[in-house]
């Protein structure tokens, strides 16, 4: 599979360390760094998830001229994505994230960057890069972390592409623009997300299942996969098809990047030629296997082969009825 990702492009780093003792100073714990790591974060981090299952990767997106552009740039060389789409926007940083963990528990976060629109001369030279590639594609994920890469001018330009040769476009939204993803193929809000586009909080199963149905109407699109954090997901079908499927986690350590991951295995399943429910399936123990990781984490086959036939394994023992659709037969495992 080809798949275009289109986003806000993040660099996630990481000081390790352990504590013993308490500043005496003011009353925070003082850190004593072992380490310091990098990845991939944001968008780059859904690149990073379809790598790992495989997939050749386009990349769009807006960095810096700064060194966290060139940390970027070495991570995308590592796991071979071409690194043709970024665009360099000189006088924005690059948007980096610093997560300071001491064991297993993160201390603090601090962040680097510019929240305000990017002006539409930038986005403007990434755009026949895109038009290159279109009829290339598979599918085109639109991962938004309301770092400004994400617009209407933007989501207009890919809906006249679309109108031309139609791909399978997934979006992971954020709430200033979630009006504007019209007639996509998925939109995958969390809980606050979808509650933001109805004007009302999400709090019983069926305020779920209303705003699902809302939101099909407001987009005008195909499908709706509200995540649920702890209680799983619940899908929306333009058919009517309504389902909610609970988490398959065992353990959770952490759940920065989980919707990444989420993103990622749906769209790629639903590009190999599966069901919505198979999809939705898939991301749900794929998740299950990256919440058990500490950072932003990503999952290979054979870890969700492994996940998938363990989970069947526990709920047979239990004589469970199992809730997920079968798949055995899912074209998404044969690829």
């Amino acid at each position: 599979m080809r798949v275009l990702v289109i986003g806000d492009i993040i660099l996630d780093r990481y000081i390790w360390g352990e504590v013993e003792r308490i500043c005496p100073e003011a009353p925070v714990p003082v850190v004593d760094v072992t380490r310091e790591t990098s990845m991939l974060g944001g968008a780059a981090n859904v690149v990073t998830n379809l790598r790992s299952l495989g997939v050749q990767i386009h990349l769009f997106g807006v960095v810096g001229n700064d060194i966290a552009s060139e940390s970027i740039r070495a991570h995308l060389k590592q796991i071979q994505v071409n690194a043709g789409g970024l665009i360099v926007d000189a006088v924005r940083p690059t948007s980096q994230k610093t997560r300071v963990v001491a064991g297993h528990q993160q201390v603090v976060r601090f962040d680097h960057e510019d929240r305000t629109g990017i002006d539409v001369s930038i986005l403007k030279r990434g755009y026949d890069y895109i038009q290159k590639i279109w009829s290339s594609l598979d599918g085109v994920i639109l991962s938004d972390y309301g770092k400004g890469v994400i617009s209407p001018f933007l989501i207009s330009f890919i809906e006249s592409l679309n109108g031309k040769d139609k791909k399978i476009i997934a979006v992971d939204p954020k709430e200033r623009n979630m009006h504007a993803y019209q007639r996509v193929t998925l939109v995958t809000p969390n809980r606050n997300e979808a509650g933001f586009a109805v004007g009302q909080k999400l709090i019983s199963q069926q305020d779920v299942k209303e705003a699902g149905l809302k939101i099909l109407n407001q987009l005008n699109c195909e499908n709706v996969v509200i995540t649920l954090g702890a209680h799983g997901m619940a899908l929306f079908e333009r058919s009517g098809h309504y389902l909610q499927i609970p988490t398959f986690a065992k353990e959770v350590f952490d759940v920065s990047g989980a919707g990444d991951t989420v993103i990622a295995v749906l769209t790629l399943a639903l590009c190999c030629g599966a069901t919505l429910s198979e999809a939705v399936a898939l991301a749900n123990y794929a998740a299950g296997v990256v919440v058990g990781k500490l950072g932003t984490a990503t999952v290979t086959p054979q870890e969700l082969k492994k996940y998938i036939q363990l989970e069947k394994f526990r709920l047979s023992k239990k004589n469970l009825t199992y809730m997920s659709p079968s798949l055995s037969s899912s074209p998404a495992i044969s690829h």
